[in-house]
């Protein structure tokens, strides 16, 4: 829903859908604050995660995809305890070159996981990561396959892969959450 009004998620919410991914605080704010009167909706913070914006992050979201460091999981599990709140966390993780993103490399994470298991109370239920752009399908899907199966290996569940144009490789992999809001609503705007 980022990049979308207010009035395009209730339409979205009225037909059915619950879940709604954005990716900047201020917007997000706006919007939660405008559609307050639906009940609990379930927000998933999907963009990229600063250090000073985590507390605030932390009480409008009770999923967060994007957690792409060591330093980032200690700090917002630090913020979560003191906010009394366990929030369900998603590691990033970048299996391909791309300069455009962050996130755990595989030696990385599996370095890492005896920490970030440590954790507590975030709850890590999975992984999420993006295709670099320009990828065909056929680059995509195993980069999606690689990403499931070392989320198997972890014990994780969730799987945040895919996007408008690439989410049938996403789901064949295993994706248990996709980011389809152009396909929903259209262009941002």
């Amino acid at each position: 829903s980022k990049g979308q009004p207010a009035e395009a998620v209730r339409a979205l919410v009225e037909a059915g859908q619950r879940s709604f991914g954005e990716s900047r605080l201020q917007e997000a704010s706006l919007k939660q604050e405008a559609l307050a009167d639906l009940g609990p909706l379930d927000w998933h913070f999907i963009g990229h995660l600063q250090a000073n914006k985590v507390r605030p992050v932390l009480q409008r979201f009770g999923t967060i995809h994007s957690i792409d460091s060591l330093p980032l999981a200690e700090r917002t599990a630090r913020i979560a305890a003191e906010e009394g709140l366990a929030p369900q966390v998603l590691l990033q993780v970048k299996l391909r070159d791309d300069p455009t993103k962050g996130g755990f490399s595989r030696a990385g994470l599996l370095e890492a996981w005896p920490q970030l298991q440590r954790l507590a109370p975030l709850r890590i239920t999975g992984l999420m990561t993006m295709a670099p752009v320009g990828l065909g399908a056929a680059e995509r899907e195993p980069l999606f396959a690689g990403c499931a199966g070392l989320a198997r290996d972890l014990g994780l569940s969730e799987l945040s892969m895919g996007m408008s144009g690439d989410w049938p490789e996403a789901a064949r992999a295993g994706s248990t959450w996709v980011r389809i809001g152009s396909a929903l609503f259209g262009s941002r705007t």
